[in-house]
C-alpha cells in the first residue's frame, strides 16, 4: 500500500490546563500537518499518551480527527496491548470505517516467547477488517520481536502489511529490509535513524518530530526514498539537534514543549509523565530559533 510510504506522524494528544483533551489544539495540529505535506496520521500511539487516555476519550479523539481530516490523508489507529482478547474486543466494537490501518504494539510486560508473539498477531489478523502495521518497540515492551517473527507474520498474513520498527538497531532494520516480502513496508519508528533506513530501502517513518516540522522532515524522507543522499542529509544535519532534544527526558514531553513554542498546543502531560524541565524548554526554544521557527 503506497499510502504508507513517506512520513506519518504519531500525533500527540493536546491537553488543557485541567488535563481535559484540547480539541481546538488538536484541530490546529491536524490542519498544520495536512497543509505541510505529511503523508498519513497516526492516532493513539505512545506519543498520544494512549496509556492514560480512557476508551471514551480515545473514541472522541478519533472521531474528531476523522472529522477534521475529512478523508484528506490516510489514518492509522493504535489498537494494541498485552491482552489479546481485549484487543479483539476493541477491534470488534470500534468503528473502523474511516481507518486505513491499525497500529498494534507487540505485547508488553507479559514477555511472551516469539511463538506467543506470532500467535497474538495471528489472532489479531483473523479479527481485523483493516490492514495491520506491527509495532516493535523493545525499549518499552521489554521483549524484542525478532526479524524472523516479523517476516514470518508478513509472509503468512496478507493483511499484515508493515512493521513500525523502533528498536534503534540498524542491524535489525537491515535484516528486515533484506528479507521482507516485496510489498511489505519497513517503517522507521526512530526519528534519528529514519533517513538512513529510507536510503537503505525502507518505506519511511512514523515520526514524532515530524508533526512540529512537517515540511522539512517529510521533504527529508522523500529525498531519502528517492536515494538523494546529498539533499536528504543536508536537512538531516539541520534537524538532528532538535530530534535529540525532544527525546532527552521523555516522550511526549519534549515534542509537546516544541509544539508549545511554535504555538500549536500547550505542553501539559498526564502523570506519571511530567512536563519538560525549564532548562530543556529553554534549550528547545533556542534550537527552534536557530532553525527559524520562532
Amino acid at each position: 500500500m503506497t499510502k504508507f510510504v513517506g512520513t506519518g506522524v504519531a500525533l500527540i494528544t493536546p491537553f488543557n490546563k485541567d488535563l481535559s483533551v484540547d480539541f481546538d489544539a488538536l484541530t490546529k495540529l491536524v490542519e498544520y500537518n495536512i497543509a505541510n505535506g505529511i503523508e498519513y496520521l497516526v492516532i493513539s500511539g505512545t506519543t498520544g499518551e494512549s496509556a492514560t487516555i480512557t476508551r471514551e476519550e480515545k473514541e472522541a479523539i478519533t472521531s474528531h480527527i476523522v472529522k477534521v481530516n475529512n478523508g484528506r490523508l490516510p489514518l492509522v489507529l493504535g489498537i494494541g496491548g498485552n491482552n489479546t482478547q481485549a484487543i479483539i474486543d476493541e477491534i470488534n466494537t470500534t468503528d473502523l470505517s474511516s481507518i486505513d490501518a491499525i497500529l498494534s504494539v507487540s505485547p508488553y510486560y507479559s514477555k511472551p516467547t516469539q511463538q506467543g508473539i506470532y500467535m497474538h498477531f495471528q489472532t489479531i489478523s483473523k479479527a481485523s477488517p483493516v490492514p495491520i502495521i506491527l509495532y516493535n518497540v523493545p525499549g518499552r515492551t521489554s521483549k524484542n520481536m525478532l526479524p524472523e517473527t516479523i517476516i514470518r507474520l508478513a509472509n503468512d498474513f496478507e493483511n499484515i502489511i508493515a512493521v513500525k520498527e523502533a528498536g534503534n538497531n540498524v542491524a535489525q532494520y537491515l535484516e528486515l529490509i533484506r528479507n521482507k516480502p516485496k510489498d511489505f513496508h519497513i517503517i522507521s519508528g526512530d526519528d534519528d535513524l529514519a533517513l538512513a533506513i529510507a536510503l537503505a530501502g525502507g518505506s519511511g517513518v512514523i515520526s514524532v518530530i515530524g508533526q512540529a516540522l512537517p515540511r522539512e522532515f517529510s521533504d527529508m524522507i522523500r529525498y531519502g526514498i528517492a536515494k538523494d543522499a546529498d539533499a536528504s542529509y543536508k536537512i538531516y544535519f539541520e534537524l538532528i539537534g532538535i530530534i535529540n532534544l525532544i527525546f532527552s527526558e521523555n516522550n511526549p514531553a519534549g515534542i509537546k514543549a516544541v509544539l508549545q513554542t511554535i504555538n500549536i498546543s500547550k505542553s501539559y502531560v498526564r502523570l506519571p509523565l511530567v512536563e519538560a524541565s525549564e532548562d530543556l524548554k529553554k534549550t528547545i526554544a533556542n534550537e527552534l530559533k536557530r532553525l527559524g521557527k520562532r
